[in-house]
């Protein structure tokens, strides 16, 4: 693009697919433009992507409450998940505690297996206090870090990247920009795919230290500037205004622009260069790309699946970005959020399978590009939809949803009660406020200081805002083995030694095929007890052993989540 067509198109910046802001540019030379002295921000790897759910996702069709089942199917009995049969809901966990038995969609398998592979946290009735039911406040509310009644003009992970870089020093010089080398980030702070920059990124009379994008491909055709050739004359082609007008406003806000665009050479540089190294590690993983179901037009197209892949090549491929913003929408559903011949299809259980599945590819990916360790995913929506449904098919705004964590270092499992124990004409009540969530994060996950996630940035007082952080983050880095092994295993057999018969005893956590065999010492099978399919649960089999010689043998047991062998001892 050559510099007199993107003075031209200046005005709608905000629409194409590049933003350097965000926001008018007639507002630019009021704001103090910073340089950072040196590199400290990018030291931590651990990465944040915030998945938005746009429009207010329906929660009681996400997480379905077993312990109330029937109350939940009384009050939306044309929504209702059923909970047998073809297409029932999906058990999440057997060991929990009975007010917190619930189920899944059945389009979300791909969720179940992360969560059975240690791979997810949900947290239930997250919310604020005095919910807002529209939209826009809703959205801005949870972007901006705030509650009900605060209206700030930035947000809070704008807030927290301002925090992060005001401990290391920075300053405001006049060449921010136009000199390269006075900025010390060679990768943007943060991205956002789509064509604006949310609030979530501003910060207080600054712009915000993030960049929009369609993909890296569109960002890179789009911003790559030739300069060879040009002449810095009084004016030539480039747009740069006479030197008679040097120092007067028209001038420094031009030159503020044009150096704007400058410096997104670099970044674009970088990002197509992040871009082709993570293509060049030739991930395996195929993202799902459209609903295996019937859907309505325009559901079955999977939105979800290229922006996650873009990262993972991005992460990939060495970019030092911390922060991502995706977003998927569709989730008004007002009318039709279900096909009136079946609950468990149509445009809510579409995006329900778009983000399950492309969550269980997109953890596959990074696992590949051993890079899983660094990344975790949380979603947000502005609220959730009313424990009634209506007469058109579908849920009306109400309050508090559930919120999902994605990585190998979350701390999975089921946070809170199934989300009718706390119903109030028909609104699901507030279990967590979600700055506390999103403080945790930000204190577990991105190493910031307590006192200054509460002071700096979720400076409001809110409900558990003094706590301890919530565990939603593993203190440690592990394999999240002992979640498993609590949820999927294979026991002492009993008696042992045994003469006659013994007892084979195994849980296992998810439905599945089950192979249990007998082998002798050397790995030759004896006996195969079970090859069957067997629903989650507790199993014991009776072994018949009177035919074996004294000895030692082997019993195995091998199914999706679960391979395992013990020894037996046969006396004679």
């Amino acid at each position: 693009m050559q510099r007199r067509e993107f003075i031209q198109k200046l005005p709608f910046l905000s629409a194409i697919p590049f933003s350097l802001s965000g926001v008018p540019f007639k507002i630019l030379s009021n704001q103090n433009h910073p340089v950072f002295k040196e590199k400290k921000y990018g030291d931590s790897q651990n990465v944040l992507i915030i998945l938005q759910l746009h429009g207010g996702n329906d929660g009681l069709n996400t997480v379905i409450p077993l312990a109330q089942y029937d109350q939940y199917y009384n009050f939306r009995p044309n929504l209702a998940i059923p909970d047998s049969g073809r297409r029932a809901l999906i058990r999440l966990d057997t060991t929990l505690g009975g007010n917190q038995q619930v189920g899944l969609h059945p389009d979300m398998i791909g969720m179940k297996q992360l969560y059975d592979q240690g791979r997810l946290c949900i947290v239930e009735g997250v919310s604020y206090p005095n919910a807002n039911g529209s939209h826009f406040r809703g959205r801005d509310i949870m972007f901006m870090g705030g509650g009900s009644d605060d209206h700030y003009s930035n947000g809070w992970i704008g807030r927290y990247i301002e925090a992060e870089l005001a401990e290391e020093g920075y300053e405001y010089p006049d060449d921010f920009v136009t000199d390269p080398n006075n900025f010390a980030y060679k990768d943007p702070l943060a991205l956002e795919f789509g064509n604006e920059i949310s609030l979530i990124f501003h910060q207080k009379e600054r712009i915000p230290t993030s960049i929009s994008i369609g993909g890296p491909e569109e960002f890179y055709d789009l911003v790559k500037i030739e300069l060879d050739g040009y002449k810095d004359t009084e004016t030539d082609d480039r747009g740069i205004p006479p030197l008679v007008l040097k120092d007067s406003p028209y001038y420094n806000e031009l030159s503020w622009i044009l150096g704007l665009e400058e410096r997104s050479n670099p970044y674009a540089e970088r990002l197509k260069q992040a871009y082709d190294n993570g293509l060049r590690q030739n991930s395996p993983v195929k993202y799902p790309t459209t609903y295996p179901l019937s859907a309505p037009a325009g559901s079955r197209n999977n939105p979800l699946q290229e922006n996650f892949k873009i990262i993972a090549n991005l992460i990939g491929g060495g970019l030092e970005t911390r922060v991502f913003l995706v977003r998927i929408g569709g989730f008004d559903t007002h009318a039709n959020q279900v096909e009136k011949y079946d609950p468990t299809m149509g445009a809510h259980a579409a995006l329900l399978y778009h983000i399950s599945a492309t969550m269980k590819a997109f953890q596959e990916d990074l696992r590949v590009r051993n890079v899983e360790h660094r990344v975790l995913t949380v979603t947000t929506t502005e609220f959730g939809r009313r424990a009634y449904s209506n007469f058109s098919f579908g849920s009306d705004h109400g309050e508090a949803a559930p919120m999902f964590l994605f990585g190998n270092q979350v701390q999975p499992g089921f946070l809170g009660n199934n989300a009718l124990f706390k119903t109030v004409n028909g609104n699901l009540g507030m279990q967590y406020d979600y700055r506390k969530i999103y403080a945790s994060i930000l204190e577990k996950w991105m190493g910031m200081d307590k006192e200054v996630v509460d002071t700096k940035v979720f400076f409001s007082d809110f409900e558990g805002k003094t706590d301890e952080a919530l565990p939603v983050i593993r203190d440690s880095l592990t394999t999240g083995i002992e979640f498993i092994n609590e949820r999927f295993y294979l026991k002492d057999c009993y008696p042992n030694p045994a003469s006659e018969f013994t007892n084979i005893a195994f849980k296992i956590n998810a439905p599945g095929k089950i192979r249990l065999r007998l082998l002798d010492n050397q790995g030759k099978v004896l006996k195969v007890i079970l090859n069957e399919d067997k629903d989650m649960g507790d199993y014991i089999e009776k072994v018949d052993v009177s035919d074996l010689k004294s000895g030692t043998y082997l019993y195995q047991i091998e199914s999706n989540q679960l391979k395992a062998a013990k020894r037996l001892v046969v006396v004679r």
